[in-house]
C-alpha cells in the first residue's frame, strides 16, 4: 500500500514539475533578469506579449501613451501616419527602469512600415538603460510583416545585441504557441 501511495505522489510531483518548468523557458535555465515590454492598440500585441511572458517569466510592462489613440481604426491610422511622417514621438503615461534587466523583449504592432510611435518613444526615453542589453523584438501585423522594425529597434535603443524577432499575423493561429516555443529555445538565452 505504501508503495502505491509513493508511486502516485511521485507521478503527481513529476507531472506538476514538468508543467511548471515549461512555463519558464528562460528564467529556469538562466539567472538573467527578463522584461517583456509592449504596446498594443487593438489587443493583438498584448495577447502575444502575455504568451511570451508566461513562457519566459520575468516582469511585464505595458507601454501606454499619455493621450490614448482614437478607438476608431481609420482615425488611429491617420494619427499614426502623421506621427511617422513628421517624426513625432508621444509622451508616455509611465516608464520602467530597463537598466535592471539583462534581456528585454520589446513588442509592437507594425504601423506604417515601422514600429508604433509609443514603442519608439519608449526606446528613445530609455536609450541609456538599453546599453549593453539584449533586445528581443516581437512584431504583430495585419499582413505586411516585420518591415525593418528589428533593425530600427537596435539603432534607436543602442542595445548591445539584437536577437531574432518573432513575427506574427494578428493574434496568431493554432501554430503560434509551438512556433513561439521553438523561437524561445533558439534564442539561446
Amino acid at each position: 500500500m505504501k508503495n502505491k501511495v509513493f508511486i502516485v505522489l511521485f507521478a503527481l510531483i513529476l507531472t506538476f514539475g514538468i508543467a511548471f518548468a515549461d512555463n519558464d523557458l528562460i528564467s529556469a535555465k538562466s539567472s538573467k533578469k527578463v522584461l517583456v515590454a509592449y504596446y498594443s492598440w487593438g489587443g493583438n500585441t498584448k495577447s502575444i506579449a502575455e504568451k511570451i511572458h508566461k513562457k519566459v517569466g520575468g516582469d511585464i510592462f505595458e507601454i501606454v501613451p499619455k493621450t490614448p489613440y482614437p478607438k476608431d481604426y481609420r482615425k488611429t491610422c491617420d494619427v499614426a501616419k502623421e506621427q511617422k511622417e513628421k517624426g513625432i514621438t508621444t509622451p508616455l503615461k509611465s516608464n520602467i527602469d530597463v537598466s535592471k534587466y539583462d534581456v528585454i523583449f520589446v513588442g509592437t504592432p507594425a504601423w506604417w512600415y515601422s514600429m508604433a510611435t509609443p514603442v519608439k518613444s519608449f526606446l528613445l526615453k530609455n536609450q541609456k538603460g538599453f546599453e549593453g542589453k539584449i533586445i528581443v523584438p516581437f512584431v504583430t501585423h495585419g499582413g505586411g510583416g516585420k518591415y525593418n522594425i528589428p533593425a530600427e529597434m537596435k539603432e534607436i535603443s543602442k542595445a548591445k545585441v539584437l536577437k531574432k524577432e518573432f513575427v506574427v499575423y494578428d493574434k496568431g493561429d493554432s501554430s503560434t504557441d509551438k512556433n513561439m516555443d521553438k523561437w524561445i529555445k533558439e534564442l539561446g538565452l
